[in-house]
C-alpha cells in the first residue's frame, strides 16, 4: 500500500508543468546527443551541470536523468542508419541493425529498438520502485566499515569492467583518488596538494574537471578524427512490424530486459556488458544462429532492451547506497550534493518528493522517448548531416559560459583547459576516463569512511572482517582481484570490451 502512495506522490511531482517541460528538454537533448556520435551524455551532462544549479533540485535531476537514458535511445538511430554507434552501448546494435537497414528494413529495426527500450525502461522503473525501499532499509544499518568496503568493491568493479587493459584503468583510478585528496584535510586542517593556489583550498572543483576531461577532451578527439561533413543513410522502409517480427522479437526483448536489470547494478561497464551478454545469449538460444549478423531482428531487440534496462537500473545503487555505477551518474550524484542532498538511504525519508518524483519521471520519460524517436526519425537523419566544424565552437562557448557562471572565476576556465589537454593525452595513450571520474568522486568518501572506521576500532583493521556485511563485500572485492589473474577471464574481457571504430 505504501508503494502506491509513494508512486502517487512521485507522479504528482513529475507531472507538474515545470518538471514535465524539463523532462522533455532532457529527453530531447539526450536523443540528439545519442544521435550525434562523439559528444556523448557524459560531456553534455558536464556542460549542463551549472544550469541545473539554478533549477529546483528535482527539476535539475529530472533533466539530467532524461539526458542520461535518452542518449541510450538515440544511439540506436545512428547504429541502424549509418553503422556508427552514437554511444558505446549501441555497438552491438550495429551488427544486425545496419544489416536490416541495408535490406530496406531500417524502419522495423528502429521500431523494435524503441518499443523494446520502452518495455525495458518500464520494467526497470518498476523494479527500482519495488527494490528501493527494502534496499534502503538495509543500507540504513551500514556503518563506516560497510561503506568503505562497498566503495572499495565499486572501484575494483569499475577497473575490472573498464575498456582497455586493466592496469591502465587501475592507473586512472589512482589518479582520480589522488586528485580527490586536493584541498584541506577535514581532520587536521592542513592544506594538501594545493601548491599555493587558494582556489584549491576547498578541493578541486568538479565542474572544471568534468568539463575538461570529458567536454574539451572529446572535442579535441573528434577534431583529430576529421569526421566527414556528411553521412550516407539508408532508406527507412515501413515502420510497422510484421507478425513474424513480433513473434521473434518478443522473447528477445523479455530476455534482454532481464539481463540488463541484473548487470546494470555492476559499476563501470555493466551497461555495455549487458548488451554483449544479451546478444550472445540470444544467438545461442536461437534456432537460426546463422541469421545473426545478417539482419536478425532479435539481434536488435535483445541488446537495445538490455541497454535501456541497465541504464535505468543503475540508478538503484546511486539513490539507495550513494555509489554511482557510471561516470554520468557520478555527475548527477555530485549535482545532488551541491543542492545539499546526500545520496544514500536517507534521501528516501528526508526528500521523499525528490526520490519518488525522479522515479516517476523515468516512466514518463520513456513515454516521451517513444514519441520522440519514431515520428522524428527524419529530424535525426538531418541532424546527422550537421558538419562538426559548426558544432564544436558552439560547444566550447557553452563550456566557457557554464564554467564561469558557477563561481564567476576565470581560474575555472584555465583549469578546465589544462585538464582537457591532460585528458586528451591520456586518451591518446588508451586510458579510459570513466574510472578516473569514479575514483575522484568515491575517493574522498572512501577516505572519510575508512578514517571513521579506524577511529571506531581504535586503529584495529579487523573491524572490516568482524562485521559480516563488510566481510562479504571484501570477499567479493577479493574475488574480482582473483578474476583478473585468470588468463581466460582476461582474454574474454578483451574480446567483449572492444570498441568498434567510428
Amino acid at each position: 500500500m505504501d508503494l502506491f502512495a509513494n508512486l502517487a506522490l512521485g507522479f504528482s511531482v513529475a507531472l507538474s508543468p515545470e518538471n514535465l517541460l524539463l523532462g522533455f528538454i532532457g529527453c530531447f537533448l539526450g536523443t540528439a546527443i545519442g544521435v550525434l556520435p562523439g559528444i556523448g551524455p557524459i560531456s553534455t551532462i558536464s556542460l549542463l551541470l551549472p544550469l541545473s544549479f539554478v533549477l529546483s533540485p528535482i527539476g535539475g535531476l529530472i533533466m539530467l536523468a532524461g539526458i542520461y537514458y535518452g542518449s541510450q535511445y538515440g544511439g540506436s538511430t545512428t547504429a541502424v542508419l549509418v553503422n556508427m554507434p552514437g554511444e558505446t552501448s549501441a555497438v552491438v546494435t550495429c551488427i544486425d541493425g545496419h544489416e536490416m537497414a541495408r535490406q530496406g528494413r531500417a524502419g522495423a529495426a528502429l521500431t523494435i529498438a524503441a518499443l523494446g527500450s520502452f518495455f525495458a525502461g518500464s520494467v526497470a522503473t518498476l523494479i527500482i520502485a519495488v527494490a528501493a525501499v527494502p534496499l534502503a532499509k538495509v543500507a540504513v544499518n551500514f556503518g563506516p566499515p560497510e561503506y568503505a568496503s562497498l566503495m572499495l568493491l565499486g572501484l575494483l568493479a569499475s577497473i575490472v569492467l573498464a575498456n582497455g587493459p586493466f592496469f591502465k584503468a587501475l592507473g586512472m583510478i589512482f589518479l582520480g583518488l589522488l586528485l580527490g585528496t586536493i584541498g584541506t584535510d577535514v581532520n587536521t586542517g592542513a592544506a594538501r596538494y594545493t601548491f599555493g593556489f587558494f582556489e584549491l583550498a576547498e578541493g578541486l572543483n568538479f565542474i572544471p574537471l568534468s568539463v575538461g576531461v570529458f567536454g574539451i577532451t572529446e572535442i579535441l578527439a573528434n577534431l583529430e578524427r576529421r569526421r566527414h561533413e556528411t553521412t550516407t543513410t539508408e532508406r527507412l522502409g515501413r515502420l510497422w512490424l510484421t507478425r513474424e517480427d513480433m513473434r521473434r522479437a518478443a522473447p528477445a526483448v523479455a530476455r534482454g530486459t532481464g539481463i540488463g536489470s541484473l548487470l546494470g547494478l555492476i559499476p563501470g561497464g555493466g551497461i555495455v556488458l549487458s548488451t554483449f551478454a544479451a546478444y550472445m545469449i540470444e544467438k545461442k538460444l536461437s534456432r537460426r544462429p546463422d541469421a545473426f549478423g545478417k539482419g536478425a531482428i532479435e539481434g536488435v531487440a535483445a541488446p537495445e532492451s538490455a541497454n535501456n534496462a541497465a541504464s535505468q537500473i543503475s540508478f538503484i545503487p546511486m539513490l539507495t547506497l550513494g555509489i554511482p555505477p557510471t561516470a554520468s551518474l557520478a555527475m548527477m550524484m555530485w549535482a545532488m550534493t551541491v543542492h545539499g542532498i546526500q545520496p544514500g538511504p536517507s534521501v528516501m525519508t528526508a526528500k521523499p518528493a525528490l526520490f519518488w518524483g525522479l522515479i516517476a519521471s523515468m516512466w514518463i520519460g520513456n513515454v516521451m522517448l517513444v514519441i520522440l524517436n519514431l515520428p522524428l526519425i527524419g529530424l535525426w537523419v538531418k541532424l546527422l548531416r550537421v558538419p562538426y566544424r559548426m558544432l564544436f565552437p558552439t560547444i566550447l562557448l557553452f563550456c566557457a559560459i557554464g564554467l564561469y557562471s558557477v563561481n564567476m572565476a576565470s581560474f575555472d576556465i584555465t583549469l578546465a583547459v589544462i585538464l582537457g589537454l591532460v585528458g586528451y593525452l591520456l586518451r591518446r595513450f588508451g586510458c579510459e576516463p570513466a574510472p578516473f571520474l569514479l575514483g575522484f568522486i568515491l575517493g574522498p568518501l572512501l577516505e572519510e569512511n575508512l578514517r571513521r572506521a579506524m577511529l571506531i576500532s581504535r586503529g584495529d583493521p579487523m573491524i572490516f572482517i568482524e562485521r559480516p556485511v563488510s566481510a562479504i563485500l571484501l570477499a567479493l572485492a577479493a574475488g574480482l582481484v582473483l578474476l583478473l589473474v585468470l588468463p581466460r577471464f582476461r582474454r574474454s574481457r578483451q574480446e567483449v570490451f572492444v570498441e568498434e571504430p567510428s
